[in-house]
């Protein structure tokens, strides 16, 4: 079942799609731009690709698009075209920025604390205006707005439960500091989302 508005009528123009996926893929490219430089890791597939390119040295952006493939096929299943290709678009777009942005942003002196909270709020405002949109960043993402539309069970918990799988993993890996950080950042980012993320408010008047 694909996230709706009540009416064909209400449905957002193709323009009012285009800005809003836009801006969630600026806000959440700009927050895992200050993630990674200050050497932090997050939950869902963004860490999982985190966590692999700092390990190997691979580009976060190639290891994230490569990530987010076989989920496509559960949001064609069962969240539909529209979402799947939106999803399509986003991933791609947020891996070709998140290579562009180092070129354009140096991020100078920042403290840890601040930039976590800072990287929690830009991407869950991102995965908010992107979620109004129909769309996501593929991954645990899908997951979590599939089970949100079939249980009611907020999409924001699916993925800080994801997120404690995560973190669990990275804690053998990364120092202390870095992992509590971390953690940080991503309760901000999922209790943004699960706060703020309900269909029916989600209404075009």
């Amino acid at each position: 079942m694909t996230p709706r508005l009540k009416s064909t009528a209400d449905r957002h123009s193709l323009a009012e799609d285009a800005q809003g996926l836009a801006l969630g893929i600026m806000l959440c490219g700009s927050g895992l731009h200050i993630l990674t430089h200050l050497g932090l890791v997050t939950g869902q597939t963004a860490g999982i690709a985190a966590i692999l390119s700092y390990l190997t040295g691979w580009s976060f952006g190639a290891v994230f698009f490569v990530i987010n493939l076989p989920f496509y096929w559960l949001a064609w299943t069962r969240l539909g075209a529209e979402f799947t290709l939106k999803s399509l678009i986003s991933v791609t777009a947020l891996s070709l920025l998140t290579e562009w942005l180092p070129n354009v942003w140096q991020i100078g002196e920042m403290a840890t604390g601040y930039g976590a909270v800072l990287f929690g709020c830009m991407v869950g405002l991102g995965l908010l205006a992107m979620f109004r949109h129909n769309g996501s960043l593929g991954g645990i993402g899908v997951l979590a707005l599939w089970l949100q539309d079939r249980t009611g069970f907020r999409a924001g918990y699916v993925q800080l439960a994801v997120d404690a799988v995560v973190f669990a993993v990275a804690a053998f890996l990364f120092a202390w500091p870095v992992v509590l950080w971390s953690l940080l950042g991503a309760v901000v980012m999922n209790l943004v989302v699960a706060v703020n993320h309900r269909r029916d408010r989600y209404v075009a008047t």
